[in-house]
């Protein structure tokens, strides 16, 4: 409601009154003009009680503009009936249609008044959604049940509210014009006052109808202009754990549609409070998966695992071994000092990891503590166990979308907890936390893959988040199991080939058995994957085309470039990649490479590809080569 709103009243008022007072004192169609004159008394006694209220400001305006015109045309005819001259009687003659016309419209802009003054008036306890059809939207229906829902909205009682977001969710779910329709009359404010309110249903409705509001990029700009990170943000850090499910479904929703809004939700905080979701009650602070503070020294860490190995305190094994020495006890005490500052500070810093979340916003981003005060952990606690099963697999859903092609954000998920979480999530998950969990490690693994900083970062080799992970992906490609779990976490190993060492040959073989599947897209993404492993660009190529070699890959290879249809492309170019980094191979003399190829070269649809091109002859001269000499 807008006092904007109250300034369009100020002209068709003052054309109420002049086409009664012309009317009144017209001298010809003198019956016709007391209809008029009755009907614009009528009108003006509405437009001052509009001038009054509250207006919804969306249907006023339009209201407004349509009854001036209508008056202003109403004040023509009955100028034509003042006293004239005869001459001027004679050639302006007003037919008796044309006043039954005018009361009409006049009738039609009372019923838009009237309509406006229902729909903006607060709601009692009894006041229905629906205010009856408005004749201004007579050629477009559904404008009007918009109308009177936003207006609920904005004017109705609590349980009202809900059901005018419900409303207004069945449109939005229905018609991609009718979300848009929402916007354009102004729904998304009276939903995020919706959405802070104390009644947990509407804020439900209110969460999914702006996350079914955001269909297009266009959508999801006005959205975030209007506050939506901002609401979503506080949700998820105070709110109902159903509604924080429901908020977290929405992040995905408007971020998979307009991925630039990424940045925008990590500014609000919306990542680091997912995360918090995503691993409460999902993997403990001194669980196996556990990671060192990095406020401790290498040092400090060694006392650390020795003392709970041997059952004594940290303390005690540190005074072990910082025993005198009587060669240089200066740099003795100098390094007890060290160790006990460090140690120090390690108790610092948890004990800022378990401060209350009032100052998380004063310590660094991968430092703050992801869960919420003592008295939110104990509601959260007593949650239904398909709430917290939902709330989790929506947070690893919207970290899915977030983690999608940025790298800031991923290198966020990868400093906290999140990696540990996806591994136990995969672990121990069911159903859609589980599918959600590979998705994300997908998308997070994608940008590692080019981004040298993140993958050296996050998934070294002795991390213990990086081994948590790995050995979750390769249990599901070793499964084999055709579920929607296998292509992601085939594409996730692909793409941290370049992690591996070349001892690490565990990763290979299963691989290589995928390419005897009978799903093309499976097979599709094992090929994509060991090709990362024996392209060019890959430091350890002769290795890993070597493991190729002895798990079988040559014998499934040719088989797909003579037949795989869909990935003769790609298995050529893998063949390819392995024939030249290990041309001297007994396997692929014995596989008859040298002739797959050699058949390939002279297939146009195969050679057309720039990189077949390229590497076809490359590898063709060096079995040649080898073969020869062999003879």
């Amino acid at each position: 409601m807008a006092e904007g709103t109250k300034q369009i009243l100020a002209k068709p008022i003052q054309l109420a009154d002049q086409v009664s007072k012309s009317a009144g004192s017209a001298q010809t169609n003198k019956q016709e003009c007391l209809e008029l004159k009755a009907r614009a008394d009528k009108l003006a006694t509405l437009l001052r009680q509009a001038a009054r209220a509250e207006l919804y400001e969306r249907p006023a305006r339009r209201i407004m503009d349509d009854t001036e015109q209508v008056l202003d045309k109403a004040l023509g005819l009955v100028y034509r009936c003042r006293n004239r001259v005869l001459v001027h009687r004679l050639f302006s003659i007003t037919p008796g249609a044309a006043f039954s016309k005018m009361c009409i419209q006049i009738d039609n802009s009372v019923a838009d008044v009237s309509w406006l003054l229902r729909v903006s008036a607060p709601a009692g306890d009894d006041d229905g959604l629906l205010h009856g059809l408005c004749p201004i939207a007579q050629n477009e229906p559904i404008l009007t049940f918009i109308w009177s829902n936003i207006a609920t909205l904005h004017t109705g009682h609590s349980d009202a509210r809900s059901e005018a977001a419900a409303a207004l969710l069945s449109l939005a779910c229905d018609n991609q014009h009718f979300a848009k329709l929402i916007i354009e009359e102004d729904g998304i404010a009276p939903l995020l006052r919706l959405l802070k309110d104390d009644n947990a249903e509407g804020q439900e409705n209110a969460a999914r109808a702006l996350g079914l509001l955001g269909r297009d990029r266009e959508s999801v700009d006005c959205l975030i202009a209007a506050g939506v990170c901002s609401a979503f943000g506080k949700v998820l850090k105070d709110g109902p754990m159903k509604v924080q499910a429901v908020v977290a479904w929405a992040v995905a929703e408007l971020v998979a549609n307009n991925s630039k809004c990424q940045d925008v939700f990590a500014q609000n905080n919306v990542v680091r409070l997912l995360v918090g979701h995503l691993a409460f009650e999902t993997i403990q602070e001194h669980s196996k998966y556990s990671v060192p503070s990095k406020a401790m020294s290498i040092h400090s860490v060694v006392l650390a695992n020795k003392a709970a190995a041997s059952g004594s305190s940290f303390d005690d094994a540190k005074e072990r071994c910082l025993l005198p020495h009587p060669e240089d006890q200066s740099k003795i005490n100098q390094f007890r000092s060290v160790v006990q500052s460090t140690v120090a500070s390690s108790k610092v810093s948890r004990v800022s990891q378990n401060s209350n979340s009032a100052t998380s916003a004063t310590v660094p981003w991968k430092r703050q503590q992801h869960s919420l005060s003592g008295s939110g952990n104990r509601a959260r606690e007593m949650e239904d166990p398909s709430t917290k099963a939902k709330m989790k697999a929506m947070a690893a859903k919207a970290l899915w979308q977030l983690a999608r092609g940025n790298a800031d954000i991923c290198r966020n998920l990868t400093e906290s907890r999140a990696l540990l979480c996806f591994a136990v999530l995969l672990e121990k998950g069911t159903g859609d936390v589980r599918h959600n969990s590979a998705m994300a490690l997908m998308e997070i693994t994608r940008v590692a893959e080019h981004n040298t900083d993140l993958r050296r970062s996050a998934f070294k080799p002795n991390s213990p988040a990086c081994k948590a992970v790995i050995d979750q992906l390769l249990h599901i490609v070793e499964k084999g199991e055709h579920d929607d779990l296998l292509v992601p976490s085939v594409t996730a190993l692909g793409c941290l080939s370049r992690t591996f060492r070349a001892t690490e040959t565990r990763v290979i073989a299963p691989l290589v058995r995928l390419l005897d599947d009978k799903e093309a897209t499976v097979m599709s993404e094992a090929v994509a994957a060991l090709t990362k492993f024996a392209c060019t660009e890959n430091y350890l190529h002769v290795s890993h085309s070597q493991v190729i070699i002895e798990a079988g890959g040559a014998r499934h290879l040719i088989q797909l470039v003579y037949l795989g249809e869909q990935v003769q492309v790609e298995a050529m170019v893998l063949l390819c990649y392995i024939a030249k980094h290990v041309p001297d191979s007994q396997e692929l003399a014995d596989a008859e490479v040298l002739n797959t190829l050699s058949w390939a070269s002279k297939q146009a649809h195969l050679v057309q590809d720039e990189r077949a091109d390229k590497l076809l002859p490359e590898a063709k001269a060096r079995l040649e080569l080898y073969q020869m000499r062999r003879l």
